[in-house]
């Protein structure tokens, strides 16, 4: 005799407790504001919900004219680099429940690139000091055998750490010396200069520290640690700019 079969009831769904949080936008149509203003958004949102998502539910459910940048949302383009309650972060990657929703949220563009709308900059002066440093592999010689360029597990780790910039301008903006001097390389062009400085298969270390090493390079880092702190990746930009100073200085080690 053949045993039955159980069919087993459906479990009931969990349905994690949503609440409403207070969104404080800086707001800014060159078309018709004269200056940037803050409005307010009420966002009925999960604790799992990101900033990013409640900028979203913002412009399709609110107002279709809240302008942002955002692409992979998944905290690699870089795209959604934004100030939120005055701290530069990704929005993709800030958790609401990793923010006081007991009080407003503050959202802003970064500082130190021209705003052009809401929460959007011009990112030419950024990229313009990015191409400045040249962050490319320049080699005068050909591979062995015309082939691979191979470098040690010590020889690639030398570099590793500034190899995972995203070119968010996180750090750039962060930086108290970007905001007044419109001049400065700023850590994130230094950061992509050190990728290549110290990689053992370039030959143009020397063209990059002599880029660097002028009065709007890296002197004019003041050691702040802003920057680091605001690297979604993690990377130690404050000590990337103090090797490349010692390495104007002493030479590359």
């Amino acid at each position: 005799m053949s045993t039955p079969i159980l069919e087993r009831e459906p479990a009931a769904a969990s349905e994690s407790p949503t609440f409403t949080v207070t969104l404080i936008v800086r707001r800014f149509d060159p078309e018709v504001d004269a200056e940037p203003r803050w409005e307010d958004f009420d966002v009925e949102l999960y604790p799992t919900d990101r900033v990013l998502d409640a900028l979203h539910k913002i412009k399709w459910e609110q107002d279709g004219s809240l302008t942002f940048r955002r692409s992979c949302a998944h905290g690699v383009c870089g795209s959604d680099a934004m100030r939120i309650n005055g701290r530069n972060r990704l929005a993709c990657k800030t958790l609401m429940k990793d923010l006081d929703i007991s009080k407003p949220i503050y959202v802003e563009a970064i500082k130190g690139l021209p705003l052009e709308k809401d929460l959007i900059v011009n990112m030419d002066p950024f990229f313009e000091s990015f191409a400045a440093v040249q962050p490319f592999l320049m080699s005068s010689s050909k591979p062995k055998d015309g082939k691979e360029r191979l470098q040690t597990v010590a020889e690639r780790e030398r570099f590793d750490d500034t190899t995972k910039c995203i070119l968010c301008a996180a750090c750039t903006s962060s930086c108290p010396v970007f905001w007044t001097d419109g001049q400065y390389f700023g850590p994130a062009a230094i950061v992509n200069a050190h990728r290549f400085i110290f990689d053992s298969r370039d030959d143009s270390a020397q063209v990059r520290l002599d880029i660097l090493n002028d009065k709007e390079g890296v002197w004019r880092c003041r050691t702040t640690f802003n920057c680091s702190e605001a690297c979604p990746r993690g990377i130690q930009v404050t000590q990337a700019i103090s090797e490349v100073k010692q390495a104007i200085l002493r030479g590359k080690a």
